[in-house]
């Protein structure tokens, strides 16, 4: 297919452009309570092609490159590939961008991804993380009321005009289950999870975590009062809050401004607490766009090193082309999440939405449960809603030592933030 796709370019003049072979075979499992429901399994190949067309400009200047993709199938005849091939380079021309050169051509041998979550059969890892997600489920007050469960091994080939032919292979597992609990209340809870190796430890923990949660939602008070408080998050809370210093020092966000951070500044600011060492961590030997990746060091003692990003916003900032990152690591933590959460407090577990806007630093959303940690218990509370800044929150961060792992971060469990404003739901 790769040759036909070849053929069909060189047929359609067109001399620009990357072709993407996506390979992935799939075990997919249901179930409803503990009893499997439906059982399927995939194995889909698609070609995404990209192409590059220039755009002359007048009075001798730098032509305007601009750049289309489409996703072309076996099945197609060479009229239908011919005519997807044709319609984006047509299109092209009116997605015109200041200039900027292609990434460097690589060549390499095949890098194979190891580990057992790799060359294990799909149905045994499947077995595995199965046996992982219904361990804790053993309660009767509380039990999981659903679950998809994913086992995906895949590989990929980037090729491009410009002579990169590279390929890797990788294999996740991700799923999502739903947790239920109906007395005093009846309450439901929705959790995801997704991780690069077979950690059936992680995803028992999670679920055992997620049981706890959805008991005390059903027992929840709504007698939070509006205020500042000292405010704990914890699990993807804290790496929702985190990716705010990944997405303002992407180059595509400062390379038009949106962004003002420079190398070298102290983007954390003034601050008597931790100072922030976050790295992002290559998951992929190569993007998309056949860069080769490497972990890169983002912040280290709250001074920015890098900018990031994919390769046309990394040669407008005249910087080293990076590739997009999957993955955020912080190294931060110094104190015991038992200490951490010492009231008062309030310790905000699950959320209807928690979002980060990287525009105005503002991260909160509406609590499902939190506990409001005070003389020494920790009642259940509901209602009410997170309205925080990371401008004014970074000066005062202090993170568990204990870690959080998945697919897409590692780091501490949990972070305390000082006067955090809550609107609450009580009287």
């Amino acid at each position: 297919m790769i040759e036909r796709i070849k053929t069909a370019l060189a047929r359609c003049g067109i001399t620009m452009w990357r072709i993407n072979e996506n390979v992935e075979e799939t075990a997919e499992l249901f179930f409803v309570k503990k009893q499997l429901d439906t059982r399927r399994s995939k194995d889909v190949r698609k070609y995404g092609v990209t192409v590059f067309r220039d755009v002359e400009n007048p009075e001798g200047e730098k032509p305007s490159r601009g750049f289309t993709s489409v996703q072309l199938i076996s099945s197609m005849d060479d009229g239908q590939i011919d005519r997807e091939l044709q319609g984006a380079y047509y299109a092209a021309q009116f997605a015109a961008n200041p200039y900027f050169d292609l990434p460097d051509p690589v060549q390499a041998p095949m890098v194979e991804k190891t580990g057992e979550l790799a060359e294990a059969p799909l149905a045994q890892s499947a077995g595995k993380m199965v046996k992982a997600l219904f361990a804790a489920d053993v309660h009767q007050d509380a039990f999981v009321n659903s679950a998809e469960l994913f086992v995906s091994r895949s590989s990929h080939r980037i090729l491009s005009s410009e002579g990169t032919d590279v390929s890797y292979t990788d294999a996740k597992v991700k799923g999502e289950f739903v947790v239920q609990c109906k007395e005093p209340e009846d309450v439901e809870m929705h959790n995801i999870y997704e991780y690069n190796e077979l950690d059936g430890e992680a995803l028992s923990a999670k679920v055992a975590e997620a049981l706890t949660f959805v008991r005390d939602r059903a027992r929840a008070q709504k007698v939070l009062k509006s205020g500042k408080y000292d405010l704990v998050l914890s699990g993807n809370q804290v790496a929702t809050v985190l990716s705010y210093y990944e997405d303002r020092s992407a180059a595509h966000m400062v390379y038009p401004k949106y962004s003002t951070w420079q190398l070298g500044e102290a983007v954390q600011g003034e601050t008597g607490s931790e100072r922030l060492d976050i790295t992002l961590r290559a998951t992929d030997p190569y993007s998309e766009e056949g860069i080769p990746m490497a972990d890169l060091p983002l912040l280290e003692g709250g001074a920015l090193q890098a900018y990031h990003g994919a390769n046309r916003f990394c040669r407008y900032l005249g910087v080293k082309p990076t590739g997009l990152y999957e993955k955020l690591s912080c190294a931060n933590g110094t104190l015991p999440f038992e200490e951490l959460k010492k009231g008062p407090c309030l310790w905000a577990v699950t959320f209807s939405d928690f979002q980060m806007d990287v525009m105005s630093g503002h991260f909160g959303g509406e609590i499902r449960l939190a506990y409001l940690i005070e003389d020494g218990k920790a009642i259940p509370v509901t209602g009410g809603s997170v309205n925080g800044s990371i401008l004014d929150a970074q000066k005062n961060l202090t993170f568990s030592t204990e870690r959080y792992l998945t697919a897409r971060y590692d780091g501490p469990y949990a972070v305390r933030m000082k006067d955090i404003s809550i609107a609450g739901a009580g009287e």
